[in-house]
């Protein structure tokens, strides 16, 4: 596949996708976005000794000067980590960053289509986007679930965050003919919690059977990606009955604020972590440590021949 004059990928990288070896793709809108500093970059750094302690190598992706990167170096994530003005960056706007050679953090969508310029088939996040509360009124749907629908990346999370419709996600994902795998699990992770009361339409329980399936789905012409919806582990999670109350907390809190639109989730997302005194934003580090852990092990077996 012919990469793209826009997209740039790291020696380090380039050279295990010539060879077939594994490579795991990272977000970064963790690093800009998603963390406070100094946990943002310290999150990042764990998240690729995590990968590489699995034997695959990471692939954290950014704009940077209207150039996507495919692999930071160790000074480029603590630049990341600080830097002012950086967008937030999905499949609208990613076009006009280069052209305007923007700096820019990758949001899940966004770093699905750059894995794929790429040639990189396994990306692990936090969690995925979804269908808003009230959508059937705003239309609040995130990106992330058409970009599921049309990139064939697979992308391990632990499920979507609870202040989203986790039913209508996961309708949507069927409709759109994107799996949605629960690994050791029956039921769809809640992000901070690992029971949401829905049930995951397909269940398993080995990295192999998962990297096995993706073959088959590709081999087959199926578009798209997939799903792998990984539970926080037990010891770090926050019940969802415990979060119930405090995300309802936080939506009233940004009601009252008059907080609208695209402000409402990082605003929500910040009260949640004030809430529960920094324990939402410790699971959060646990749950996508865990994820890449697992996206590598599936990185690693997909790399095999046959």
């Amino acid at each position: 596949m012919r990469i793209p004059a826009e997209v740039r990928i790291a020696p380090e990288v380039q050279d295990v996708l010539a060879a077939g070896g594994p490579v795991v793709a990272l977000e970064s809108t963790i690093v800009a976005h998603g963390m406070p500093y100094p946990e943002n970059v310290a999150t990042a750094r764990s998240l690729e000794d995590e990968i590489r302690g699995r034997g695959a190598t990471p692939a954290t992706i950014a704009v940077i000067d209207g150039t996507i990167r495919v692999g930071l170096s160790g000074p480029e994530l603590d630049w990341l980590g600080t830097a002012p003005d950086v967008l937030k960056l999905s499949r609208n706007d990613l076009a006009y960053a280069i052209t305007a050679r923007k700096h820019g953090a990758t949001t899940v969508a966004a770093t699905m289509i750059c894995a794929h310029l790429a040639g990189i088939r396994v990306f692990a996040t936090g969690g995925i986007g979804g269908v808003h509360r009230g959508a059937e009124s705003s239309f609040d749907i995130s990106a992330d679930l058409e970009e599921l629908a049309a990139t064939p990346v697979a992308v391990v999370c632990a499920g979507a965050k609870a202040l989203l419709d986790l039913p209508k996600t996961l309708e949507y994902l069927e409709t759109r003919g994107v799996p949605v795998i629960g690994y050791r699990a029956d039921e769809f992770p809640a992000f901070w919690s690992r029971s949401s009361g829905l049930r995951v339409p397909i269940r398993v329980d080995t990295a192999a059977e998962i990297a096995d399936l993706l073959k088959v789905k590709w081999a087959l012409g199926l578009r798209g990606g997939a799903v792998i919806a990984n539970p926080v582990r037990v010891e770090d999670e926050i019940p969802s009955h415990e979060m119930k109350a405090v995300i309802g907390a936080a939506l009233a809190d940004a009601a009252d604020h008059g907080v609208t639109g695209k402000s409402v989730t990082p605003y929500v997302l910040a009260r949640i972590v004030d809430l529960t005194r920094g324990r939402s934003l410790r699971t959060n580090i646990a749950l996508v440590q865990a994820n890449a852990r697992l996206a590598a092990e599936i990185g690693v077996e997909m790399a095999k021949e046959g």
